[in-house]
């Protein structure tokens, strides 16, 4: 596992500065801000899914995990130690129901990132942090829904108390570090692109971009300091396009 404390902080902080952020400008798109939240975890108090059977149909691919075992499409057994926060969206929503998805959303008018990330963070999951929490930022990702998807990296304390929205999130997790630095992410081809899909496995399923390129990039730069690595040449599944 890995320690959540100063150290980590100032290490990823450090990593996030080294980084020379990619900005893609909207031109006719919309812009939307997502937030990666940094808290502790328990393995075992933080551990556990309350889904009972989720639809893994439109899920390409191998649906196995590294060892052959099968993936049933609950997030277990990646608790533990620093951890991000990763939500399943609610079934009851009109676009990207039930899917993984970081804290945030489409900017309002007049807002910067960092207020559309920290106003969502709230909304969502009654988690109120500033601007001193700001570790940096991540590199902007196109999305095939038509948005630029711009992320920062914030402390959100130990064991910050969270209030999930029941309209928009169905569950809230903690995602151990240690599950993202050590699952090995893989692509797949699809018919329907040139590009190759990615697929990062976590607790007993697989997230896929645009999450997911965020939640690499995430692991290679700020916790690897694997400075510079980019993503933008990642697809997303077609269930994710609309």
């Amino acid at each position: 596992m890995i320690v959540y404390d100063e150290a980590l902080r100032t290490r990823i902080a450090a990593n996030l500065e080294a980084h020379e952020r990619r900005v893609v400008p909207l031109e006719s798109r919309r812009h939307a801000a997502v937030a990666i939240v940094l808290v502790d975890s328990d393995a075992t108090r933080h551990d556990g899914d309350p889904a009972s059977e989720i639809d893994m149909s439109m899920v390409p691919g191998d649906l196995r995990g590294a060892t052959g075992e099968p993936l049933d499409g609950r997030m277990v057994g990646v608790a533990g130690g620093a951890a991000f926060l990763l939500c399943r969206r609610t079934p009851r929503l009109k676009h990207h129901a039930g899917q993984w998805a970081l804290p945030g959303g489409r900017l309002d008018a007049g807002e910067t990132p960092l207020e559309a990330a920290l106003r969502e963070l709230d909304e969502e999951l009654g988690l109120k942090l500033g601007p001193d929490d700001v570790l940096g930022w991540l590199d902007d990702y196109v999305t095939r829904s038509g948005f630029v998807m711009t992320p920062v990296v914030l402390w959100g304390g130990a064991d910050p108390a969270l209030r999930p929205a029941p309209a928009e999130v169905q569950a809230v997790f903690r995602i151990g570090l240690h599950a993202l630095v050590t699952g090995q992410p893989r692509t797949i081809m699809i018919p329907e692109s040139d590009r190759p899909v990615l697929q990062i496995p976590l607790g007993n399923d697989l997230i896929h971009a645009p999450t997911g390129a965020v939640l690499l990039q995430l692991r290679n730069v700020a916790v690897l300091g694997n400075v510079g690595e980019r993503v933008e040449g990642i697809e997303e599944p077609v269930f994710a396009w609309r």
